[in-house]
């Protein structure tokens, strides 16, 4: 009997175990994360010790703004809240900055993406890598900047278009700096995009890159971080430094026989000489683009000879230097544009006697124009004068038709005499057109 108790007591101890892991098991996997717990279903509660907050809530992409139900049952929508109330919305996320928040459980209404937290931030800030020091004139810089909320990197897509990154130089206005009269001029921005030199979109560290094309000096770099719920500066002096590299065109005596050159100088104080490469590109008329490479320096001051041209226009060469600096710094410089042209000879003096065959020809063009312009007037003058001629005897024809007319009236009323009343009338009624004969005297042949 006590072996048959004990297996029996066995077996129950077994079941009630399994029973016990079967209920651990169920447990574990209905228990939530504690920065969740009190979010499920977009609910959440503030309680009454926080004077501000800010809410980051992240949406399904291209949906509405959140509703966001108070307490006591009011609603706030991204276009109608109390001026308290700051409220940002992006394309895939809400930033809600509110003062004096009412203490208790709050509920959002909207796409709100499944699984994500609603960030409840207190303090925001950015985070800024500083320039190097020393930092050179054209150098090609990526700097990063982070948006901080409490002290943690806020990371959300849709982000960077809620947030306006500028970074200024700003001249500190030393009477010996080539960047006296600068003042303050936009140099760049930080984006989180995944494109130019920004590694992954969305992963919280928005990435820039400089224009450091400015004039050498000390400045001061502000970098701000703005939208309609905060505005955060950084601030940082800083010295921007000639190039360490210089390049220039050298002068040609005779363009059209010797080849163009460009003078490389290396201060070696500053960069590693056996690490300086060069790459240039010359472009010119006629879609003309070549490549040009130095990979190995051999001199501080070295020559590049340019190939030669033959093209008649204007040439630039454009490049880029690849050094590291004594300290180990790996730095990539814009270098300046260079520019230069190849004019076209004016053509040679003509001989003496290509200028007596020119002068020939010269003359016996103006004499054929001569007799071209003396025989013009010559047909116009006898055209003229034979119209005036035609007119003349037409004329001279009528007065003579008209002379004969007159005299045959005159002698009709000599032969029927009336009285001198209606003697006047009957001469002009004895005139009959049909006796005035104004043809020409050919045409009566």
């Amino acid at each position: 009997m006590s072996a048959i108790r004990a297996g029996y007591l066995a077996i129950s101890y077994l079941f009630l175990l399994s029973i016990i892991l079967v209920w651990q098991s169920t447990a574990q996997a209905s228990v939530v994360a504690a920065s969740q717990a009190a979010e499920l279903k977009n609910r959440f509660r503030i309680d009454h010790m926080v004077d501000h907050l800010t809410l980051v809530i992240q949406r399904s992409y291209g949906s509405a703004p959140v509703v966001v139900i108070l307490p006591d049952g009011s609603k706030w929508y991204s276009n109608r809240h109390p001026q308290t109330v700051k409220w940002v919305d992006g394309i895939a996320a809400d930033m809600i900055y509110i003062e004096k928040p009412m203490p208790g459980p709050w509920q959002l209404l909207g796409s709100v993406v499944e699984g994500s937290t609603i960030q409840k931030i207190s303090a925001l800030d950015i985070a800024v890598e500083p320039l190097p020091q020393p930092l050179y004139q054209g150098e090609r810089l990526k700097v990063t900047a982070r948006l901080l909320g409490d002290d943690l990197t806020m990371r959300m897509p849709g982000l960077d278009y809620m947030v306006e990154w500028t970074a200024r130089f700003t001249s500190q206005h030393l009477a010996t700096d080539d960047n006296f009269a600068t003042g303050t001029v936009i140099v760049g921005e930080y984006k989180d995009n995944g494109e130019l030199f920004d590694e992954v979109p969305d992963d919280g560290i928005f990435t820039g890159s400089q224009n450091l094309q400015q004039p050498a000096g000390h400045y001061v770099l502000n970098v701000t971080a703005r939208n309609n719920v905060f505005e955060r500066e950084y601030t940082m002096p800083f010295e921007l430094s000639a190039q360490p590299i210089q390049v220039k065109m050298v002068p040609n005596s005779d363009p059209l026989k010797e080849i163009w050159q460009v003078q490389l100088a290396v201060d070696e104080s500053v960069v590693v000489l056996a690490q300086t490469h060069f790459e240039f590109e010359l472009v010119g008329p006629a879609g003309l683009s070549l490549p040009l490479t130095v990979q190995t320096v051999t001199s501080a001051n070295q020559i590049l000879f340019l190939p030669k041209v033959t093209e008649y226009g204007s040439y630039r060469v454009q490049g880029h230097a690849f050094s590291t600096t004594v300290d180990g710094r790996e730095i990539v410089l814009n270098l300046p544009e260079m520019f230069f042209n190849l004019i076209e000879p004016p053509a040679p003096a003509p001989s003496v006697e290509e200028l007596a065959e020119k002068a020939a020809i010269q003359a016996e063009f103006e004499e054929q124009e001569a007799k071209d312009n003396a025989m013009f007037w010559i047909i116009t003058i006898n055209g003229i004068l034979f119209l005036l001629g035609v007119v003349g005897l037409v004329i001279w024809r009528k007065k003579q038709t008209l002379a004969k007319a007159m005299a045959a009236a005159e002698e009709r009323l000599k032969q029927n005499p009336e009285s001198n009343q209606n003697s006047q009338e009957g001469l002009l009624e004895s005139v009959d057109l049909d006796d005035i004969d104004l043809t020409m005297p050919d045409d009566k042949n």
